[in-house]
């Protein structure tokens, strides 16, 4: 709940690094919470109804699972942003994404990787100084 709540403060920065453990809390924590609000939403009826010609078909999500969305929709970006940072990519490369699915596969890679040892130019390690001072890592990039 720590690393959720951390990300939540750190909302509007784009500008530093997280690591693997912060980003991914996120995401499992995010995941729990939307199917909680998409439960929530079918038990109060509240969900979103496709009319097929007559035939009304519920899509399993509402407005509950919606207002959750766009509270994390900001914090979301800022967090993947920062874990490009962590592994020396500029945040414009969440772009990646655009490219069908060999662009999802790249940055579920990237936000696996492990990021860069030594400071780069978004920060430090976020996981700290361990006496790498002259280490230069091999070349981390894609």
């Amino acid at each position: 709940m720590e690393w959720y709540l951390k990300v939540l403060r750190n909302y509007s920065d784009f500008s530093s690094r997280s690591r693997r453990k912060e980003y991914w809390m996120f995401v499992l924590f995010n995941i729990i919470a939307a199917i909680i609000a998409s439960i929530i939403d079918n038990i109060l009826g509240t969900t979103f109804n496709v009319d097929f010609g007559g035939h009304s078909q519920s899509m399993g999500y509402g407005y509950i699972y919606l207002l959750y969305n766009l509270i994390v929709l900001i914090p979301s970006l800022a967090v993947f942003v920062r874990r490009l940072h962590d592994v020396g990519k500029s945040g414009w490369f969440i772009l990646i994404g655009l490219i069908p699915i060999v662009g999802a596969i790249w940055l579920i890679v990237l936000m696996c990787t492990d990021g860069q040892l030594t400071p780069n130019k978004w920060g430090p390690n976020p996981k700290g100084d361990f006496g790498f001072e002259g280490f230069e890592p091999k070349d981390q990039s894609f």
